[in-house]
């Protein structure tokens, strides 16, 4: 969090969130997933990724795999398998993360859904051979990494999901930032989230940014679209098949 100063909006803020920390205890850690996933619910944040999905084309006699990279608590997959459900279809679900306490917190929160599997993996390392993906998505984790990873991680899902990518991450906005620092001072248990919370959109995206990151990723089906409260939101679809 910057100090002492008001918030440079023009450019990504590079400054590791805490959440990035390694050795958080796991209370406090589990109580930041448990409040991230209310915010997800109450502001929107799953309703865009299931917008993005709304866009894609889907075919109820057959079965279809999903990756969600950097998966944390599992809230997103829960979101997508409600989903799929209303609406006939059959969805595998997996969730890959690097962290164990994600994982553990992820798979019991998870363990009424029989079609969602977590892994601790980095979501290179969960392909073998010619094992793909139908779709990827990531939410809320592309702003932890820099430019160039973002770059390396969407190049790696046009290769990997046969059918389209979905990135939903935070619009860098002013009145995002304080919306968001003004609420979680207010309502939040957890330092995680106050610190992090309007850290993220300070790390977050403008348009400009991800249309210089889509630039450099070999795909010509691309989508950009902005959704309730303050998300962007890239479709990726591969050879125009979605």
């Amino acid at each position: 969090m910057q100090k002492n100063m008001w918030p440079d909006f023009s450019k990504r803020s590079y400054t590791l969130e805490l959440l990035d920390n390694d050795n958080i205890p796991r209370d406090h850690l589990w109580t930041n997933l448990h409040e991230l996933d209310i915010i997800n619910r109450q502001l929107g944040g799953h309703r865009a990724t299931l917008r993005a999905l709304e866009k894609l084309t889907w075919d109820t006699s057959k079965t279809y795999t999903v990756l969600d990279i950097g998966c944390g608590g599992g809230d997103t997959l829960r979101a997508v398998a409600r989903w799929a459900s209303k609406r006939g279809l059959t969805f595998e679900l997996t969730g890959v993360d690097l962290k164990n306490d994600c994982v553990q917190y992820a798979t019991e929160h998870c363990s009424l859904y029989p079609n969602i599997s977590i892994r601790q993996n980095d979501y290179r390392d969960v392909v073998s051979g010619h094992s793909n993906f139908d779709v990827v998505i990531t939410s809320l984790f592309c702003h932890h990494l820099r430019d160039e990873e973002v770059v390396d991680l969407l190049t790696w899902c046009t290769r990997y999901a046969r059918k389209a990518t979905i990135v939903n991450d935070l619009h860098r906005h002013r009145l995002a930032y304080y919306s968001i620092r003004i609420l979680t001072q207010l309502f939040s248990n957890s330092y995680l989230v106050k610190n992090d919370a309007p850290l993220s959109v300070l790390r977050g995206f403008t348009r400009n940014d991800l249309e210089n990151i889509l630039q450099r990723v070999p795909s010509s089906a691309k989508m950009i679209f902005w959704s309730w409260a303050f998300r962007w939101i890239l479709i990726i679809k591969n050879n125009s098949v979605a």
